[in-house]
């Protein structure tokens, strides 16, 4: 017989895995602000998230340990003295999605970090929150981060947003001699005794050197990497070795800590998006109890007679029960090499072969639509960029294959924190979708366009760049695959602005594809949410 360890672990890879059958049930499939119940063709391959890690015992006791046992540094009691300056680097409101119930993660990090400041007489602390060009944070939003006590304590003279655009607040550490590649840091975090960066992993793609030269720099420093070469290079996001953007990130990670000192917190959470009352979508359909059936169908009934930006409301406005999993401290490369491990731990899954059509079920919200919408720019980021590098080894699609994407795709843009979007999307993509003559062409413009300066200084606006970033983050999945269908866009425009095809349903859209690919073509539904990655053998 099998050792029982060897049969788990058979069970547990084999089981996230289901493909259809005549009597399978229909899915539930995540359709922006609504949700689609859908029938799939018999062989249809469904890939399910792993169920939630169990969180550690003890959030505090696992900041405390990480702190005093961290990797290739000394201990952070350590390094603190009377009269330094210190400087606590927060991860913005992008990760994780949805936010997480309070107390946020980070709340506890600071909360022990800022005890253990005081015990040292360490008084001049700041904390700055690491949203390189997204939108600045609201107070609101600030308060919720970091809880009522640390807001009233710090904000807004020591508790503010990076501003990338300041003249004066960026302090230049390197620049190559040809000036491409510029490494360039928050004034107050360049002159700092000691940087604490407080960091929480929502993917792979969060953390490690990324953290700093991606959160604290300015347009300068971004253009190193943030750019169609580099994503193009890019054989996914998700793993380092094979990712041209974590090595850009990382030759300019090294040079920041070759300046400066700083003492990584990294945490990992588990998948548990969903809390009491829709708890059923982490279950499998099979699994789904009578009641899981009738809470599902009314919540779907309730959102479908919402007004969308209520049901967007009602979305946004519940928090997801995540656990953390780990803590790790220390060193940048060390601390996040324990993450990495962690977070493939919770979210890969195992599978044979790519398909030749991928569907994947568009939620209402990605890491730059918090509190907002999820305009068609974003839409097309989700699909071609997120969801598309959510694997190892190989993509999960074909090479010259199809995916499908449900969402409405509708016409509508947020004007506070989106502005630039706009226009990106009614004048830049109706004369080019070619990312490297965007780049060339408009970067420029939009990047020093005045108005979206000031709206990004002093509004809550993502950077006048932003939607030419997101287009240019769509760019390996664009390369990749021969056609993407939008099942269920309510209407014609937008998908024909994005390049895409569009259908009425996604029974239609497999016809499609498969006319596209052959009647024979493999079929596979990435189940998203809660996240799931795929190791594709």
């Amino acid at each position: 017989m099998r050792p029982l360890k060897t049969l788990q672990k058979l069970y547990d890879e084999e089981s996230q895995v289901v493909i259809t059958e005549k009597g399978s049930p229909p899915r539930a499939l995540f359709y922006g602000e609504n949700f689609l119940l859908e029938d799939l063709p018999v062989g249809t391959r469904v890939i399910f998230p792993r169920p939630p890690l169990a969180g550690v015992p003890n959030v505090k006791a696992a900041i405390r340990w990480a702190i005093n046992h961290p990797e290739d540094m000394e201990p952070l009691h350590a390094l603190l003295r009377p009269g330094m300056r210190l400087t606590c680097v927060i991860d913005d409101i992008s990760v994780p999605l949805p936010p997480m119930a309070t107390p946020d993660v980070r709340q506890s990090i600071l909360e022990v970090v800022l005890e253990l400041c005081a015990d040292s007489g360490v008084d001049d602390v700041h904390l700055v929150i690491a949203n390189a060009l997204h939108r600045r944070m609201t107070e609101g939003e600030m308060r919720r981060m970091v809880g009522q006590k640390i807001h009233d304590a710090f904000y807004p003279d020591r508790y503010y947003n990076h501003d990338a655009e300041d003249p004066d607040g960026m302090v230049e550490l390197e620049r190559t001699p040809c000036g491409t590649h510029v490494v360039a840091v928050n004034r107050r975090v360049a002159e700092s005794d000691l940087i604490v960066y407080v960091n929480v992993n929502f993917v792979p793609m969060n953390g490690g050197h990324k953290s700093m030269g991606t959160g604290v720099t300015n347009y300068a420093g971004l253009r190193a990497h943030h750019n169609p070469k580099t994503i193009r290079s890019s054989e996914s996001y998700m793993e380092p070795s094979r990712s041209e953007l974590y090595r850009r990130n990382e030759r300019i990670g090294k040079a920041i800590d070759k300046h400066l000192k700083v003492f990584h917190i990294e945490t990992s959470l588990n998948n548990r998006m969903f809390g009491p009352g829709v708890d059923f979508l982490h279950k499998k359909e099979e699994d789904y109890t009578e009641g899981d059936r009738l809470k599902f169908q009314a919540m779907r009934y309730a959102l479908s007679k919402l007004p969308r930006a209520a049901a967007r409301k009602v979305l946004n406005s519940i928090p997801a029960p995540y656990d953390v999993t780990g803590v790790f401290a220390g060193a940048t490369e060390p601390t996040h090499a324990k993450t990495l491990e962690k977070s493939w731990q919770q979210y890969v899954v195992p599978v044979q072969g790519q398909s030749d059509i991928v569907i994947f079920p568009i939620p209402f919200i990605s890491p730059y639509s918090v509190n907002s919408i999820l305009n068609p720019l974003l839409v097309q980021v989700m699909g071609l960029g997120y969801f598309f590098n959510l694997n190892r080894g190989v993509p999960l699609v074909k090479k010259g294959g199809v995916l499908i994407l449900t969402h409405p795709a509708f016409d509508e843009f947020d004007p506070v924190q989106h502005p630039s979007y706009i226009e990106f999307f009614n004048r830049v993509l109706p004369e080019t979708r070619d990312a490297v003559q965007i780049e060339q062409k408009y970067e420029r413009e939009f990047a020093e366009n005045p108005s979206y300066v000031h709206l990004y200084r002093k509004g809550n606006a993502y950077h006048g760049v932003h939607p030419l970033y997101m287009w240019y983050w769509g760019e390996n999945g664009r390369q990749h695959v021969g056609k993407v269908i939008l099942a269920g866009g309510e209407n014609n425009h937008v998908p024909a602005l994005l390049g895409w095809d569009r259908t009425d349903t996604l029974t239609e859209a497999i016809e499609e594809a498969r006319g596209f690919m052959g009647r024979s073509a493999s079929i596979s539904l990435l189940r998203i949410a809660p996240t799931v990655m795929v190791d594709v053998k």
